[in-house]
């Protein structure tokens, strides 16, 4: 009897320290900053947006609001949007205080095949989008882009308005940054890359389209990635873009600090004998419940 309650006990432990933790959604309606909403990408059937509202915990709210994006509103935040253009990705936004930066996260991370968190929030943070937690989620694979659209337009919604330039812009930043992540360099690597550039024109705020040139150059060699000089010349017309938008850099600069010191954490947070040691905690577990039955 006591070597089954102990077996039962170490089977529980063992399981207790697998499964992440839990947390529901808050059921209390939040007055001051209004209630989560919910995009769904319009192309989505019947069954795909129930699959998307269970994997964003939809019925696990209080309340939410709900819309759709569609291709039209592609148009109206990015230029030479294709309003034909096919909307599967969804998110779910939580407008937050100021000053309490993004939390961005994707729910079916097998879904979104190219667009990291990472990419989400430096591309919001040129938008315009400053504080806010967002989920992310997709029934099946697709790019993610149209989440981004989404959440321009859940945060119109919720009462802020957004620069059509700045948008512009922040969509291009979010192709530029898959394109280089197709052309082989890591995504992690891309966000961290994208950032310190941002963070390089907040700081000296360069006059010219050379003195943004000489930024990029400069943080291609820190990171040592190497581009073509068609993808370089990409990442120096985008930069130029951003360097020349109607952005308050003070403020911007501490938001680009925040997510240096995210992306940076993440790139860096695997331990190289983290699974040797996942390994041997496996085998010292194997053995305690093995003795008990000795």
């Amino acid at each position: 009897m006591k070597r089954t309650l102990a077996a039962s006990l170490a089977l529980m432990l063992s399981v207790g320290l697998l499964l992440p933790n839990i947390a529901s959604a808050d059921s209390t309606i939040n007055e001051k900053l209004g209630v989560p909403i919910v995009v769904y990408g319009a192309n989505l059937s019947d069954d795909e947006k129930a699959s998307v509202k269970k994997s964003l915990k939809v019925d696990e709210e209080a309340e939410v609001e709900e819309i759709e994006v569609t291709g039209k509103d592609l148009v109206t935040y990015i230029k030479d949007g294709d309003p034909n253009a096919r909307m599967y990705s969804s998110a779910k936004i939580m407008r937050k205080d100021a000053g309490k930066g993004l939390e961005i996260s994707i729910v079916t991370q097998d879904n979104i095949t190219q667009v990291t968190p990472e990419m989400y929030a430096t591309a919001m943070l040129t938008a315009g989008i400053e504080d806010a937690k967002v989920e992310v989620a997709a029934p099946k694979k697709v790019t993610g882009h149209s989440a981004l659209v989404g959440i321009y337009k859940a945060y119109e919604v919720s009462g802020e308005s957004l620069d059509k330039e700045r948008t512009d812009v922040a969509n291009d930043e979010l192709d530029v940054a898959t394109t280089l992540s197709e052309k082989g360099v890591d995504k992690d690597k891309v966000a961290e890359l994208l950032t310190d550039i941002k963070q390089q024109i907040s700081d000296k705020n360069p006059a010219t389209k050379e003195d943004v040139e000489k930024i990029v150059k400069e943080q291609l060699e820190k990171h040592k990635i190497e581009l073509s000089d068609a993808d370089r010349q990409l990442l120096i017309d985008l930069m130029d873009r951003i360097s020349k938008l109607d952005i308050d850099f003070s403020k911007f600069s501490q938001q680009l600090d925040d997510l240096a010191s995210k992306v940076k954490d993440k790139l860096g947070e695997i331990d190289p004998g983290f699974w040797d040691k996942v390994k041997e905690f496996f085998q010292g577990l194997v053995d305690s419940v093995k003795s008990v039955f000795q």
